[in-house]
């Protein structure tokens, strides 16, 4: 771990790979009762059980034994657990990082090549409970939301192009508060078809006397959990506010009656205000006046420059594209040095899983006022990349599924001159302590 003191950014580095669970020694034969089955309850079992979203059941030797070589497979290519984020590049200690440890890696594929052997079974962990499917995200970390905001209901019909519903609702709020945490939940029949709920609060303008856009509230798109304000900001959600959604929709082959989308919100204390605001953004990666456009059987890059007028916490970054993109990364530049640091970056990115990648507390970068965000997206239009669904099409910038998209979306926590001093200082002292304390 170190901090990149030598750009003037503190972003605390930690470029070791996530904390390695308890992997067999050579002492020993590896079996699925010993040592794999703990690392399935611990990575895999979360979506792969019965009515969760895998395709698959994997809670027993006898359910995982006949995927064992495509367990492998997936394990080894890191397709799964879907957690795209590369290692050994940029901040490494991530909240909720689904990534196996390169031990547990080896350990599964040793286990593979062995014959999958399930081993005595007096070994075996205690099996695990799991929350209802139906119960919110963050629900066992601070109980049911304060709030929950419904969609209308929208029929979509089986087959067609991507449709999109844009309704308008109440939030039902009295009084200002400031958001804890919130996820946004597809209904059962009708997540496939979700590819993304965004939302954006609406604030009544008495001058004007029309509703007005007051910031982002939140953003959703498939695989993604939700997101948590830290307890030192403050994403306020206004009185007498409304909720205007986009939601994107693809047809999946069957009638969805009636669906609705729900997004709950947990709110601090009616007395917590919080230090500084945090938003939520959309941070495009087209350069004022360019645009995305693939040629059939080609490749393209492109890139986006955001800077701050105040020093900044960076608290999440998150891909977004369709079925071309295959990476992005995030670096901040200091004009004062001249260098450019790399922060995050996901090189095998997939639309399957729109993953928000959040830092954790002491890893979070702190970028002076100044400094410039540099994101960079990687697209492919040819055979080689295997989700393209037609690498004979051009393909350009727009909202639809057939079309690409050039953005991350990133959480910024927007600090003041002492906020950041301050941060920064118990940072290295944190730091500090840590390497006196190694032996």
């Amino acid at each position: 771990m170190r901090v990149a003191s030598s750009l003037g950014i503190a972003v605390l580095l930690a470029f070791s790979a996530p904390a390695a669970a308890q992997t067999p020694s050579d002492a020993h034969e590896v079996t699925f009762s010993k040592d794999i089955a703990p690392i399935f309850q611990k990575n895999c079992q979360q979506c792969h059980r019965p009515g969760s979203i895998g395709p698959m059941s994997l809670t027993t030797y006898q359910e995982v034994r006949p995927w064992a070589r495509s367990i492998k497979n997936r394990v080894v290519t890191g397709e799964m657990p879907p957690y795209r984020y590369d290692r050994d590049i940029g901040i490494q200690n991530l909240k909720d990082d689904l990534r196996l440890s390169l031990s547990e890696i080896e350990a599964i594929s040793s286990w593979v090549d062995a014959g999958a052997p399930m081993g005595d079974p007096a070994d075996l962990p205690p099996p695990l409970s799991f929350p209802d499917l139906s119960e919110w995200a963050y629900a066992e970390q601070f109980g049911p939301p304060d709030l929950i905001i419904k969609t209308k209901p929208y029929t979509l019909a089986a087959d067609g192009q991507d449709v999109w519903w844009r309704p308008i609702t109440p939030t039902g709020m009295t009084e200002d508060r400031c958001i804890k945490a919130v996820s946004v939940k597809p209904s059962p029949q009708g997540r496939a078809a979700a590819h993304h709920a965004n939302s954006r609060l609406l604030g009544f303008d008495e001058e004007t006397e029309e509703w007005v856009e007051v910031e982002r509230l939140s953003e959703y798109a498939l695989g993604k959990v939700g997101e948590v304000v830290p307890e030192d900001a403050c994403r306020r959600l206004p009185a007498d506010s409304m909720v205007t959604w986009d939601v994107h929709y693809y047809p999946t082959g069957e009638v969805i009656e009636d669906d609705v989308i729900e997004m709950g919100v947990w709110l601090y204390p009616e007395d917590h205000e919080g230090k500084y605001q945090q938003d939520l953004k959309l941070y495009s990666l087209l350069m004022k006046g360019s645009e995305l456009e693939l040629q059939p059987h080609g490749t393209a890059m492109t890139q986006g420059f955001h800077s701050f007028d105040t020093p900044v916490r960076i608290d999440s970054f998150q891909p977004h594209g369709h079925f071309r993109l295959v990476g992005k990364t995030l670096e901040i530049f200091d004009p004062k040095t001249g260098d450019l640091e790399m922060v995050s970056s996901v090189s095998d990115w997939t639309n399957d899983w729109h993953t928000s990648h959040i830092y954790a507390d002491d890893s979070a970068p702190l970028v002076p006022a100044g400094s410039v965000l540099v994101i960079t997206g990687y697209y492919d239009n040819t055979a080689g990349n295997k989700q393209n669904p037609d690498p004979t099409q051009w393909v350009g910038r727009g909202s639809r599924t057939a079309d690409e998209m050039s953005h991350a979306w990133i959480a910024v926590t927007h600090l003041d001159d002492k906020g950041y001093e301050q941060l920064v200082a118990e940072r290295e002292e944190r730091l500090a302590l840590e390497t006196t304390e190694q032996p």
